[in-house]
């Protein structure tokens, strides 16, 4: 080879090395590294403090969602949906697949999705704390029943879900797996003294819901929220307002609680 050829060759191959090692090395995006972790929040679960719901992993999914529904006896259709960490959320509506959904923006490349709500219970853009309620659950849009869809995303990128620092099973169908939620368990809640003997503690506001404890005569309990359910009558009363029982993990009927109002002062809605 002629020295000009050859010189030229050399000068060609260490411009294209330079060019290689100037071209800045590109981050990656992804996944389940110890960094991604490391920076996650630390998510609950979607829905309320002591519910027990089961999941399941559909392969035709998007990204790695999990759907939730009901296991405890209570009824999925209009559940509150809990924010799973702080952070802005956001409204949208996909009538061919997530109906009403909301995203929550948590920083640090971290979102979450909530897809088939029957109703939104925030405002556009608003800021939510963990365990505020953002909606209840539904089956709008591309739906087949109520339940909540969920995800959890990095730089956009779907991962594994993780709850409690924990990752969760990816079943292929419901009643393999179960999750009892923790989130918004942190209130104290509201002190009240209970009344009569043997007042059955139940997992949902139904007088069909399985019991879960029971009361042996007055007790000084902590009420979390209440909500609406069936209809009791005792001693004359008639009330169907039901309290959460932080301590026991269940409800029972307001009549039960050592107070004149139907509606219990102070007490948020479950």
């Amino acid at each position: 080879m002629p020295l000009r050829r050859l010189w030229t060759t050399a000068v060609t191959a260490l411009i294209a090395l330079a060019g290689l090692l100037l071209v800045p090395a590109q981050p990656a995006v992804a996944a389940t590294t110890a960094g991604t972790v490391a920076a996650a929040p630390n998510f609950k679960a979607p829905y309320p403090c002591g519910q027990k719901w089961t999941y399941s992993h559909h392969s035709a999914e998007v990204r790695r969602a999990l759907d939730f529904v009901r296991a405890d006896g209570g009824t999925t259709n209009g559940t509150p949906v809990l924010a799973s960490a702080g952070g802005t959320a956001y409204r949208y509506y996909q009538a061919s697949g997530a109906g009403n959904y909301i995203a929550i923006e948590h920083g640090g490349g971290w979102r979450t999705y909530y897809f088939h709500l029957s109703a939104y219970s925030v405002a556009d853009g608003a800021h939510v704390e963990q365990g505020q309620q953002i909606g209840t659950t539904g089956s709008t849009g591309n739906s087949t029943g109520p339940h909540i869809h969920y995800e959890q995303l990095y730089n956009g990128v779907g991962q594994d879900i993780v709850i409690n620092g924990v990752a969760l099973a990816y079943p292929g169908s419901y009643n393999q797996y179960f999750l009892t939620s923790d989130n918004g368990c942190g209130g104290a809640g509201v002190p009240f003294m209970t009344w009569g003997s043997g007042v059955r503690v139940r997992s949902d506001a139904y007088l069909s819901a399985p019991v879960v404890t029971t009361l042996a005569g007055p007790t000084s309990v902590r009420v979390l929220c209440q909500k609406q359910g069936d209809t009791v009558n005792a001693e004359g009363y008639t009330n169907n307002w039901w309290s959460k029982l932080r301590d026991q993990n269940g409800f029972i009927s307001n009549i039960y609680i050592d107070n004149p109002a139907a509606q219990l002062p102070g007490v948020p809605l479950c």
